[in-house]
């Protein structure tokens, strides 16, 4: 349903940008949708559309807005079981499982963490991502597991946003991929963007996007002749963004296990190991796991750490390979 607003521009001073005043007059709207309304052609300042976020706006001009409401900014609780990490007054740390989205999209408004969370908090979640995402600070895939921390109040979210912006979040994954990757330690830099061939997909790119670092350590590299070489890799990422990992992985030619985007599209193998044959064959996601998160307190001003034990799945996976693979 499409909705306008008016209004005049009040309590502004000369640098005002257009974004800035749009985020304060709407403040259960993400600074990325403000931008996407304004690059839409849906603002007009003193009756002339404008396409620049960073038009400065005086004071008492006349703003309009126009904006598709969708029923999916109206979120339903639902009951379900959130393992909770660790929770205080300001934040929640949470033990994502995997196939679990974090929250409502297109496809999905009724089964997500957000509904979860919703039903267990109420209105006592963050609210400066909007509707959709009370609380959400960050996210990690649908089918990866892992830690979270998600945001009680506007004032912890805010802190928490400037450290994930600041790349001061200590993050660290477990991921097991096919092959050896060389060399085995190392740093990943490209820039990320959107697929020319598949807009939902993120490629690595040499002249656009933005700019993706993934540190990474081979913990263990596991072969034998009924196994294929896969390597236990530790992640520390600097920046996070869409589908980092997998895709800095896939474009080192070592993509994750299960990865059914960007990973190998079929496995042959001359001789394999029935029983992990099976586990791979039950193994219905990528293998990778947000093992730990570390963050300074949003008011207590001290680092602190959270770690989380590996899901069965990847667990059943890695004991295998610890065993047979050597």
């Amino acid at each position: 349903m499409n909705k306008t607003i008016t209004f005049l521009a009040k309590d502004v001073n000369s640098n005002l940008r257009l974004d800035k005043c749009l985020t304060s007059k709407f403040k259960t709207f993400t600074r990325s949708r403000i931008k996407k309304i304004i690059l839409s052609k849906n603002v007009r300042v003193n009756n002339k559309t404008t396409l620049s976020p960073s038009q400065k706006i005086k004071l008492n001009d006349f703003i309009e807005v126009s904006f598709y409401e969708s029923k999916i900014d109206h979120i339903k609780p639902k009951q379900m079981n959130v393992n909770i990490v660790y929770e205080d007054e300001e934040i929640i740390i949470v033990n994502k499982p995997s196939g679990l989205i974090v929250h409502p999209g297109a496809g999905n408004k009724e089964n997500t963490l957000v509904n979860g969370l919703l039903h267990l908090y109420k209105n006592n979640l963050s609210t400066l991502n909007g509707p959709v995402r009370p609380g959400i600070v960050h996210r990690i895939d649908k089918e990866t597991s892992g830690l979270l921390v998600v945001a009680k109040n506007n004032f912890s979210h805010a802190n928490l946003s400037k450290q994930f912006s600041d790349h001061s979040i200590k993050r660290k994954y477990l991921a097991l991929l096919w092959g050896v990757i060389r060399p085995l330690n190392g740093k990943i830099v490209t820039l990320l963007s959107r697929s020319k061939k598949n807009r939902k997909l993120m490629s690595v790119s040499e002249i656009s996007g933005k700019k993706a670092i993934t540190n990474y350590k081979t913990l263990k590299v596991f072969y034998n002749k009924e196994i294929p070489k896969i390597s236990l890799v530790e992640c520390i990422l600097e920046t996070g963004r869409t589908h980092q990992i997998r895709v800095h992985f896939s474009y080192k030619g070592n993509s994750l296990i299960g990865d059914k985007t960007y990973g190998r599209k079929k496995l042959q193998f001359k001789k394999i190991n029935k029983k992990f044959q099976k586990i791979l064959a039950d193994f219905d996601r990528q293998a990778l796991h947000a093992k730990s998160l570390g963050f300074f307190h949003p008011t207590k001003n001290t680092f602190v750490s959270f770690d989380s034990k590996l899901p069965q799945d990847f667990k059943k996976m890695l004991d295998f390979l610890e065993k047979f693979g050597n």
